[in-house]
């Protein structure tokens, strides 16, 4: 099975920030980060009319505070025997009902305390709650996520392995399209794994710099032998206040000639 179109949505200032300085929230920001974007309104309102997704893909660090131990998980932690790899949980109950969506986590570690099943707005009824994890969740976090009847898929020994969660996503449970508004660590891990298809952008007219700050693809610096990834511009459209709305299709390299 093919597996899912994969676009990265998200608001960033000019210079590519994601949040107003390290350690601010990327859901929540603060009353900076506010003012900027008053006038935009709900921005998963554009990415799910925009690209129809059947997941929407968070970050682990959008939750709880990033430290310094690889994204999304730990190498380091080789686990405690909380689950062998495949071992699902997926319950009939919830995955078979239709039309079903998902608002969809990377937690290798076990360290988002989701409080929801269903999305809580009925504007969002019919997404549930769905976690990507790892062999480095400890067995009591996924003890409380069977508990609460939210599905997980452990898919990595340490860090959630990104391309094997997609094939699962769309073997599983038949997902398409796959919209990632988590931040850059997140952004950029897909990015650096070849799973990015599209990046879909609001710049907002600031900047803000700073070292640390989240911006769009924190990923390891390239290697001397690997090259940027080429876009293609879709779209280009100004918005109120000076925004600027960017779609742009990742461009792939060319197989060679047989």
């Amino acid at each position: 099975m093919v597996r899912p179109r994969v676009v990265t949505y998200n608001l960033a200032s000019v210079d590519g920030r994601l949040t107003i300085a390290p350690g601010v929230s990327l859901l929540t920001g603060d009353a900076r980060w506010t003012a900027l974007t008053a006038d935009i309104g709900d921005p998963y309102e554009w990415a799910r009319a925009q690209h129809d997704p059947q997941v929407l893909l968070e970050g682990s660090g959008s939750f709880v505070p990033d430290d310094d131990a690889p994204y999304p998980g730990s190498s380091s932690h080789s686990g405690d025997g909380a689950a062998a790899m495949g071992e699902h949980f997926l319950p009939d109950a919830v995955t078979t009902a239709t039309g079903r969506r998902w608002f969809t986590v990377v937690d290798g570690r076990g360290r988002v305390d989701l409080t929801f099943t269903e999305w809580p707005d009925p504007a969002w009824a019919g997404w549930h709650a769905l976690v990507l994890t790892s062999l480095s969740a400890p067995a009591e976090h996924l003890a409380l996520l069977r508990e609460r009847g939210i599905p997980y898929l452990v898919v990595g020994a340490g860090p959630v392995d990104l391309p094997a969660a997609m094939d699962l996503l769309a073997e599983r449970l038949g997902v398409r399209t796959v919209v990632c508004t988590g931040g850059g660590r997140l952004g950029g891990a897909l990015l650096r794994a070849g799973l990015v298809d599209e990046v879909d952008v609001d710049l907002l007219p600031a900047l803000i710099g700073g070292r640390g700050t989240p911006a769009l693809f924190d990923a390891p610096p390239l290697g001397p032998d690997e090259s940027p990834v080429g876009l293609d511009l879709l779209s280009a459209d100004l918005e109120a206040g000076g925004r600027l709305r960017l779609r742009c299709s990742v461009r792939r390299p060319e197989s060679p000639t047989p």
